[in-house]
């Protein structure tokens, strides 16, 4: 009777999302060779290739896209059914503090699955600017929150340095000589001071043409054409496209990603630290 491995799966969605053998050994934490003859296990279970090997870079074939999907919904499955079993009888109430660049995307999936795996915790979520959320969690107002910073706050627990990339329609383009128009947050924001900064040392023209306190609404007018943005791939839009160095853009510093925990975070507030850092690390290797 043929069973998948779910360490080998492990080892697949590694290989997938960081492209190359050497990358995923480094982060299963297993040699090369050993990661390879874990691909040969998977094919030899499934009577089928996983990865087309006539490409030069690694491609899935459609037996390894099917399996992918399957792997990460059964892994899923593993992680919730062990929090569960290692929390039990764990409750509480947390509240978390996200920008909000996460709202949409991974958040609501994570937490949904974290209430599951955790029915006896309560966990009260707001989403705000960083500039907003940073002063919260500096007066104790949420017990864990993640912030955009320009660099690692002292206070950190946990952090993870992201590139930024400028950002707008699939068809924008800028004739030589034209003014940038940026539509950004109201100041103070890392985003729109890397973009104005850059464009000041090109010296590169450039005006705010829209402002907004939401993501939705700056999404929305760089969809618009009325500007271009500037923030993480972490949270790309997929109507949005990345601006290359091709489009006469200068090149943006990284921007720091940083979790503050309260120093008094309860046993609740721990267990949905660990999940968080855990679900960031998959989350963002594979966005950028």
């Amino acid at each position: 009777m043929r069973t998948l491995d779910l360490t080998v799966l492990r080892t697949l969605i590694a290989v997938v999302e960081s492209g190359t053998l050497a990358a995923a050994a480094l982060r299963v934490g297993r040699s090369e060779s050993a990661v390879s003859l874990q691909l040969k296990k998977l094919e030899e279970t499934l009577d089928a290739s996983v990865f087309d090997r006539t490409r030069r870079k690694l491609v899935l074939t459609e037996t390894g896209a099917t399996v992918l999907g399957y792997a990460r919904r059964l892994l899923d499955l593993s992680d919730e059914a062990l929090q569960a079993a290692g929390s039990h009888g764990l409750d509480g109430e947390v509240s978390l503090g996200v920008p909000q660049d996460f709202a949409e995307t991974w958040l609501p999936t994570l937490i949904a699955r974290f209430r599951r795996s955790h029915p006896g915790i309560k966990v009260n979520v707001s989403v705000d600017r960083s500039t907003t959320l940073q002063g919260r969690a500096e007066r104790g107002e949420v017990d864990v929150a993640l912030v955009f910073a320009g660099k690692r706050p002292a206070s950190a627990t946990w952090s993870c340095e992201l590139p930024m990339a400028w950002i707008g329609r699939h068809d924008y383009s800028r004739a030589s000589g034209e003014n940038v128009t940026l539509a950004v947050f109201d100041p103070p924001c890392a985003f729109r001071n890397a973009a104005t900064t850059a464009l000041k040392r090109a010296k590169i023209k450039w005006l705010v043409a829209f402002t907004s306190p939401s993501l939705a609404g700056l999404w929305a007018a760089v969809d618009a054409g009325l500007g271009i943005s500037v923030r993480t791939p972490a949270g790309l839009p997929p109507h949005l496209s990345i601006l290359r160095e091709t489009s006469g853009l200068p090149k943006l510093p990284t921007v720091m990603l940083a979790m503050h925990a309260s120093a008094a975070l309860p046993a609740a507030g721990e267990q949905l630290r660990s999940v968080l850092i855990e679900s960031l690390t998959t989350s963002l290797a594979s966005a950028m």
